[in-house]
């Protein structure tokens, strides 16, 4: 317990810093300079301060004043010392934040009690705020680790339609990273562009309700079997929906609106231009890009040029323009993710 003694009177100093050891308080600083006193304020926290009002180059009151304005004092208890008939001295010491008063001549009884209640005080407010600080941190540990627990548990999920899709884990990580670079150019929060990144992988996780035959078929679709795969956008949504996680929302958003397109003419709702949420706008132009240029059974991979010019032709029509000038900003960005996250390489048996 740390307790800041100023009075520009020696014996004064003298008399209060034994008070002060009597009362239990035996890590005591001394000044009779309140500039001084002030300065050491700023530099070290104290838990008690006890100052007379009459002193040279700053008062009492001013001293509280500037005390109370310092980071971490606005609890610490402050103490005035006067003479018994300076009542409109104490009014105003009240307002300027004293917490009580020793009047002059000092009772040594009543001071080194007042002094050893004040500092009793103290030091319950002191462990209040250390184990406050413990359970914020404590609640901060377990925010973290839920939001790693939730973010590997979409990884996981997403990985579940990886395995049944002939779309690659790479794939999923690209248009996730992709997402993410949009995101960022068109100037969404940092929160936002994080969990978009997270939330992307799952974006064809209604893949798992699409029948085999469907879902591996090498060749074009028939339109039954077209209508079929169009489908796993609301499998998707439906296995999402109803979280309380943020970020499952967004993936359950994403899921379903991927494949909208800002012309009306996508699906599963055939939203129209804002009304698709940003988050499938943004994917649309991701997951499009990387499936034209990635190869695919049944077909080859277009060049970059070649597709990033198909996202510039279809802006207005299949996707949203901002998000398509946000792609063609930052294009180069784009083909190093694609260069840097290839497909694996599938060895023949």
């Amino acid at each position: 317990m740390k307790l800041l003694l100023i009075d520009d009177n020696p014996s004064n100093l003298f008399m209060l810093g034994k008070l002060a050891q009597n009362s239990g308080l035996s890590d005591v600083a001394s000044f009779r300079d309140p500039l001084q006193a002030l300065e050491e304020a700023r530099r070290a926290q104290f838990d008690m301060i006890v100052v007379d009002y009459m002193m040279p180059g700053m008062d009492g009151l001013s001293l509280i004043k500037e005390v109370r304005a310092l980071p971490n004092y606005a609890d610490v208890p402050i103490v005035m010392v006067t003479t018994v008939d300076q009542r409109e001295i104490c009014y105003a010491a009240l307002e300027a934040g004293a917490t009580d008063f020793l009047t002059k001549p000092v009772d040594m009884a009543e001071a080194k009690a007042r002094l050893r209640n004040l500092a009793s005080l103290r030091d319950m407010h002191n462990k209040l705020r250390d184990r406050a600080d413990w359970l914020q941190s404590e609640v901060r540990k377990a925010t973290q680790e839920m939001a790693v627990m939730e973010e590997e548990i979409i990884m996981r999920l997403s990985r579940a339609s990886e395995y049944r899709d002939s779309d690659t884990g790479a794939h999923i990580l690209r248009v996730a990273r992709i997402s993410r670079e949009l995101a960022e150019e068109l100037g969404q929060t940092s929160q936002f562009c994080h969990d978009i990144y997270l939330a992307t992988p799952m974006h064809d996780v209604g893949k798992i309700g699409v029948p085999d035959e469907i879902l591996r078929k090498p060749g074009p679709y028939t339109a039954e079997e077209r209508k079929l795969m169009e489908t796993h956008t609301q499998v998707g949504g439906a296995i999402l929906a109803g979280s309380e996680s943020r970020l499952i929302r967004l993936a359950a958003e994403v899921a379903e609106t991927h494949h909208e397109r800002w012309n009306g003419g996508g699906y599963p709702r055939g939203l129209k231009e804002t009304q698709i949420p940003l988050s499938g706008r943004i994917v649309a132009v991701a997951d499009v890009f990387d499936a034209l240029v990635s190869p695919r059974p049944y077909k080859n991979a277009w060049p970059f040029e070649k597709a990033a010019q198909y996202i510039a032709d279809n802006s207005g029509t299949l996707f949203d323009p901002d998000v398509a000038q946000a792609f063609a900003l930052r294009y180069f960005r784009i083909i190093k993710i694609v260069e840097s996250v290839p497909d694996p390489v599938i060895n023949a048996a």
